[in-house]
């Protein structure tokens, strides 16, 4: 764990052998020397200050630079409200970005890992903290970072409430870094989701993914390695090339599905990561329930086609690691469903009845 400024300063004046002469230039000198650049690490400060002040909401009573963040969460608005929270990476997807040298989006992939988590049980996201760990600090790198992160705190409407830079030398290459965030919601009690209410004869409408999204790429990386293929050369059946189109950034559902929640009675929902459709899909599922998922119905994204081409895979070593065009599930009433394509669609989600709930000996995906 790095050591901070503080830390190390009240060593030293605790320490016997420490001169009188001892100055605070000569030590930021002997931490550079360590590999740890203090003026960097505030410069990087200075620069996403603005980022994280765009994204406050009116709770939010501390600026960055605190030892905490402060959320005031107003009891007038609430009556038995439910912090709900989860933390997430972003994967090996980062070692695309380190080769591409694009550090532009990678923060909203960061973002929407979290509170896609969050809103599968109705909570609205309210603050988002990062934290991110380099072995060279590169202030402009950390920005571009960071505004990502922006950006998706502000397509999310959460708040950037603060986060921790750390450069350890040593621990990571120098312009490498690592990346994990950490989201927090609210909802209230009587209106949790958690799948309960999830019955035979309800429908299951994907949401459309933009890509491949933050999860499977250390099997996309071994892919591209096998087949000798370059990040530079286009996609087929895109203007864009193959690097283009894998960091394209999770897509973060909170605005469309909050406006879905208001008018539409949803019994479950699922955000399809890591495991694929069969195992994030039966997490929403009570016992005794199928999911039967059609496989026609699912969209044929030109990125899927393409890893499935190059890597000869069949469908079950495909689908249990890639989203394969589905990012979020809902299940609904058969009754709903128009208006709740009508919802999503209006609020610029591409939506497909993908399936129904079905009875059977357990909680599951059953492809038809």
């Amino acid at each position: 764990m790095p050591v901070s400024m503080e830390a190390i300063l009240l060593q030293l004046v605790k320490s016997a052998i420490v001169k009188k002469s001892f100055t605070l230039r000569k030590y930021l000198k002997a931490y550079q020397k360590a590999g740890v650049d203090l003026a960097a690490a505030d410069e990087a400060v200075e620069r996403i200050k603005p980022l994280a002040l765009r994204t406050l909401r009116p709770e939010v009573l501390s600026g960055l630079g605190g030892f905490g963040g402060l959320f005031a969460l107003h009891q007038s608005k609430y009556k038995n409200p439910v912090l709900v929270s989860g933390t997430d990476g972003v994967g090996t997807k980062l070692k695309l970005v380190f080769e591409l040298d694009r550090y532009d989006t990678i923060g909203i992939d960061l973002v929407a890992m979290c509170v896609n988590d969050i809103l599968v049980q109705r909570a609205e996201p309210l603050f988002f903290l990062d934290y991110l760990a380099c072995g060279k600090l590169f202030p402009q790198k950390v920005e571009a970072v960071v505004r990502g992160i922006s950006e998706g705190c502000l397509q999310s409407g959460c708040a950037l409430l603060g986060g921790e830079t750390a450069e350890m030398p040593g621990m990571y290459e120098s312009g490498e870094y690592d990346l994990a965030g950490f989201a927090v919601g609210v909802v209230e009690r009587e209106k949790l989701i958690d799948g309960s209410k999830i019955e035979v004869g309800n429908v299951l409408l994907g949401l459309a993914s933009s890509g491949v999204h933050s999860n499977g790429f250390s099997l996309v990386r071994r892919i591209l390695a096998e087949q000798s293929l370059k990040l530079n050369e286009t996609l087929p059946q895109t203007a864009k090339t193959i690097g283009e189109a894998l960091l394209i950034p999770t897509r973060i559902y909170v605005k469309s599905i909050l406006k879905l929640l208001e008018v539409i009675d949803v019994r479950g929902m699922s955000h399809i990561t890591g495991g694929g459709l069969p195992g994030n899909v039966p997490r929403m599922l009570p016992e005794n329930t199928v999911a039967e998922i059609e496989k026609s119905a699912l969209p044929d994204l030109p990125v899927f086609s393409f890893l499935r081409k190059e890597s000869g895979l069949p469908d079950e070593e495909l689908f249990p690691v890639f989203n394969m065009g589905i990012g979020f599930v809902i299940c609904i009433p058969e009754s709903a469903e128009k208006k709740a394509k009508e919802i999503l669609e209006q609020n610029g989600e591409t939506v497909f009845r993908i399936g129904q709930i079905v009875s059977g000996n357990k909680a599951e995906v059953r492809w038809v």
